[in-house]
């Protein structure tokens, strides 16, 4: 058994509360095919990392916020694939309140919209990809997240489903879950631990404003 101690809990979105890889890595691919990019390519960096930081990396080109926009109203209207992590509601429940939070790399209109199409909670704290000049893998999403929270750094526990999301945690000085579903575990060795459910993850409070999470 491996456990952590820590006063909140920052969680990604995608591929950890929101099973939405199959419509992200569609839409990514039929972006890159209109554009006669390699969508092996696209869909290799694409997890875990600014859509924006994606096309200017592969399409520099191209007009950045103008592609970005036309990304974004695509997915927004694909949400029929859309469906919560299984566990991902009671989990987030079973967190006392204010002691967690979201920290994706998508837009918060993207990732609002999400979250209430599949049923989760409004967290009590959400930082988008609108919210940071730096998106993962620079600590700067994670950081403003335990800001948001009052809580120190070394006092998260980060959940995340990608390598950059993993990396951002630590460059922030958080230690991080890796959760296996877009990624193999193999594939996450930098997280201090992987699992592959939430049902695998056991959250209590002692009373004293440390969380104590067993898995």
């Amino acid at each position: 058994m491996t456990t952590f101690s820590c006063s909140a809990i920052l969680l990604d979105l995608d591929g950890v509360l929101v099973d939405s890889t199959g419509s992200v890595e569609r839409h990514w691919r039929i972006w890159a095919r209109e554009r006669g990019i390699d969508e092996d390519k696209v869909v290799a960096i694409a997890h875990g990392v600014r859509a924006i930081e994606v096309i200017r990396k592969v399409a520099p080109d191209l007009d950045a916020e103008a592609e970005l926009r036309r990304l974004e109203a695509e997915e927004s209207d694909d949400h029929h694939l859309l469906v919560a992590m299984p566990g991902a509601i009671d989990f987030v429940r079973s967190i006392p309140a204010g002691r967690w939070g979201v920290v994706t790399s998508g837009s918060r209109h993207l990732a609002a919209d999400r979250l209430r199409r599949v049923g989760v909670p409004d967290p009590p704290v959400m930082v988008t990809a609108d919210d940071v000049a730096n998106g993962k893998p620079h600590p700067e999403p994670y950081l403003k997240g335990a800001n948001l929270l009052g809580v120190a750094p070394s006092e998260c526990l980060v959940i995340e489903d990608a390598p950059a999301g993993i990396r951002s945690a630590h460059a922030g000085g958080m230690k991080a879950i890796g959760f296996a579903s877009t990624y193999d575990a193999s594939q996450l060795a930098e997280a201090d631990a992987v699992v592959n459910k939430f049902t695998a993850i056991r959250v209590s409070s002692n009373g004293t404003g440390k969380l104590t999470v067993q898995l």
